[in-house]
């Protein structure tokens, strides 16, 4: 024990009767639920630097001996009341790594930044426990300040007592008396070490810590926060041996949450006038859209891909409605695409560049996968199950970057709807109810079942190529955007992307030189630096500060649209609405929804993020313009002309062709009596149905019993 530690408690007495009065007096009035008096530690270095010290190098005696102190002022103003006492916002020399922290950590107080996986139910514990000798009725009190074996004691004190031994050879025994002991509520949880500080090809770090008095049922799984905990050892045991090697476990002292979003990218002064600054461009879009993944190429519609990704990465505004009904602002988008047209590369880059942004594979992603999984409770819970959040409840706030969307399982696929739309997951797994946060944007890659897009017809939409993806069609409702990329032969674009491969291929610096730190690292060359050099001499911002930007932006800036884009988007959204009369004569018998109120939202979300990217608080017509620029783009490029089809999959024409066969077939049978195939086929074709479309309908027909034939190839309506 150190020397802090004998003399600590006349050291918390002064520190608590000058410093703390107030705080003290309110403890005693009992207004709080939990007797808890939190003290930062910076309050303690200004008060005692020394004493400060010492409670990093020895907090278990000291902050007992301050529990106890605390608690004895208490009692000498006439109330018994068994405090808490948290020490928080630790300095920064104490912040570890989870994977870091060893022996010469242990017993200290110490730091650590991490993400919640999972958390126990409570469990009381007796801290003070009051044992009754049987023999002469004496009652011994025990502290137990050990989570792992109830301490007893060993023998009845002879000064106050009968002086006998307990156990076998002793004449008495101690029983444990609940209604006179004190307890305390304890928790497990599970915590992981934030993705960001994890190296490249390690696994994250994971601990379990101990928590106590007031902090139970304070987090939840996928909150990231700073935990302030002591490490403590406990030797393993195997075959009811015990070992030399020992396992860590925390025990929390405090902990911080991190309410403002975004906190783990700081801002300087500086930074915010650079950022300021760059945000009042004139070209700022084009600098943004330059400046996502610049290594890829961009050709065709590459360019509005690139344009979309960047109000993706800024997003609209989550909005909470007076009648709790939330509305999203994470803007939503689809990469569809033949391989080879760096999918897959756009992901990885904007999930390094959004801040909390989380990077997964459909193939991949197994277990708790996307959502959730409910897992057995390895706490000692006695089997129960535990729920462990999966990708996108623990990217909440930020962005999950899917590949191989096309490849996620069928559980996850139909969980994904709700977790995009209201962006959050009620999970009923393994008997355990739990509603998890999942406020991300969703960035997803797609790729066709066969290898390769088959081509569009004329008059087929995106659609057509989604269904080739295998993924149900009511998903392709929920993004805002859905881009196709195609790779096709276009000889100067062929010789463009060629030379741009070739130039950024051989600029780079060898992965082994770096390693043997033979050659600077590029990425730290850029450390303060805005702007970058393309290969092809356009300028674009460096990821540094992009992602400062971003982080400041998604902080400060919270648009709201004032009446002239209101009356744009109105303007669109009515006219859209009531253009649909130009095919009047092929889709007589059938409603064409061009657009619903879902995509308005979209429309909305996209001016939001337009004006945040360009630091406005007002979203103003021009914002709007710009939304409704890349809205149309992608609707006219996706060719989808019914939006219902974005919700069933099936186009105007083939829901349209059931009623054309039908009436054609009528036609026929009240001429001839029977129909037969070719003159359907005729008629149909002349009124814009394909041969398929017509045979699918007549297979159904038959199956369904409406239609039999007498003949091959003749059809005649069943009686």
């Amino acid at each position: 024990m150190t020397m802090a530690a004998h003399d600590s408690s006349a050291r918390w007495r002064t520190f608590f009767n000058e410093a703390k009065e107030a705080e003290v007096v309110l403890l005693l009035s009992k207004q709080s639920e939990n007797a808890v008096l939190s003290i930062t530690f910076h309050e303690l270095q200004a008060f005692d630097p020394e004493f400060a010290e010492d409670v990093l190098i020895d907090p278990r005696n000291i902050i007992d001996n301050g529990r106890d102190t605390l608690t004895e002022i208490c009692r000498e103003r006439g109330e018994d009341i068994d405090c808490l006492l948290r020490v928080g916002e630790l300095p920064k020399d104490s912040r570890r790594d989870l994977r870091d922290v060893g022996s010469r950590d242990i017993g200290k107080l110490r730091s650590a930044e991490v993400i919640v996986t999972k958390i126990s139910e409570i469990k009381p514990r007796i801290h003070r426990a009051v044992f009754q000798c049987e023999a002469c009725g004496h009652t011994v009190e025990k502290i137990q300040d050990n989570e792992r074996e109830l301490k007893e004691p060993l023998r009845c004190p002879e000064e106050t007592g009968c002086g006998e031994l307990a156990g076998r050879s002793g004449g008495t025994r101690f029983i444990l008396v609940m209604n006179v002991s004190r307890m305390v509520n304890n928790q497990w949880i599970e915590v992981q070490e934030v993705p960001e500080n994890v190296p490249s090809g390690a696994q994250p770090s994971r601990a379990h810590v101990l928590v106590e008095g007031e902090l139970v049922n304070k987090h939840l799984p996928g909150q990231r926060v700073i935990i302030n905990m002591i490490p403590v050892v406990h030797s393993e045991v195997k075959r009811n041996k015990k070992t030399p090697m020992f396992d860590i476990i925390y025990h929390l002292v405090s902990s911080e949450h991190e309410s403002t979003p975004f906190t783990e990218i700081k801002i300087s002064d500086e930074d915010r006038e650079a950022i300021l600054d760059v945000g009042s461009r004139p070209d700022l879009l084009q600098l943004m859209q330059r400046s996502i993944a610049p290594s890829i190429y961009a050709t065709g519609v590459v360019h509005y891909v690139k344009r979309s990704l960047a109000l993706q990465l800024f997003g609209g505004v989550s909005r909470i409605n007076k009648d709790a009904t939330r509305s999203r602002g994470d803007v939503h988008i689809l990469l569809m695409g033949d391989p080879g047209v760096a999918k897959s590369q756009l992901l990885n880059y904007m999930s390094k560049l959004s801040p909390r942004g989380m990077f997964a594979t459909g193939g991949g992603v197994s277990g708790a996968g996307l959502t959730a999984a409910a897992v057995r409770d390895d706490f000692g819970g006695g089997g129960r199950f535990a729920l462990e959040a999966g990708i996108l409840p623990l990217s909440d706030r930020g962005m999950a970057a899917i590949d191989e969307f096309d490849k996620i399982s069928e559980e996850d696929r139909r969980t994904m709807h709700p977790a995009m739309e209201q962006q959050r997951l009620d999970v009923s797994k393994g008997g355990v109810k739990a509603t998890l946060n999942t406020r991300c944007a969703v960035l997803a890659a797609a790729n066709p079942i066969r290898g390769r897009f088959t081509k569009r017809g004329a008059n087929e939409s995106v659609m057509h190529s989604f269904n080739e993806t295998g993924l149900p069609p009511a998903l392709a409702s929920r993004f805002d955007i859905i881009w196709m990329l195609r790779d096709e032969v276009r000889v100067d674009d062929d010789e463009r992307i060629a030379r741009h491969i070739l130039e950024v291929r051989t600029q780079g610096i060898s992965e082994s030189k770096i390693d043997e730190a033979m050659e600077l690292d590029l990425r730290e060359a850029d450390e303060g630096q805005i702007y970058d050099e393309g290969v092809d001499g356009s300028e674009h911002l460096t990821v540094e500060f992009l992602r400062k930007f971003i982080a400041y932006a998604k902080r400060n800036i919270h648009p709201d649209l004032n009446d002239d884009a209101k009356a744009m988007i109105l303007d669109y959204y009515t006219k859209e609405r009531q253009s649909f009369g130009r095919d009047e004569q092929q889709y007589a018998e059938t409603e064409v929804i061009p657009i619903t109120p879902r995509a308005l939202e979209a429309l909305i979300r996209l001016t939001e993020a337009h004006a945040r990217m360009h630091l406005r608080n007002i979203a103003t017509a021009d914002d709007a313009k710009m939304a409704k620029a890349i809205f149309r783009h992608w609707r006219e490029e996706a060719g989808i002309e019914d939006e219902s089809e974005l919700m069933s999959g099936v186009s105007v024409s083939q829901r349209n062709a059931g009623n054309v066969v039908r009436a054609v077939l009528r036609e026929l049978c009240t001429d001839k009596g029977v129909a037969e195939l070719n003159n359907i086929l005729n008629r149909c074709d002349n009124r814009g149905v394909k041969d398929h479309q017509v045979e699918e309908v007549l297979s159904k027909m038959l199956q369904s019993g409406e239609l039999f034939s007498p003949r091959t190839d003749e059809y005649s309506f069943a009686r």
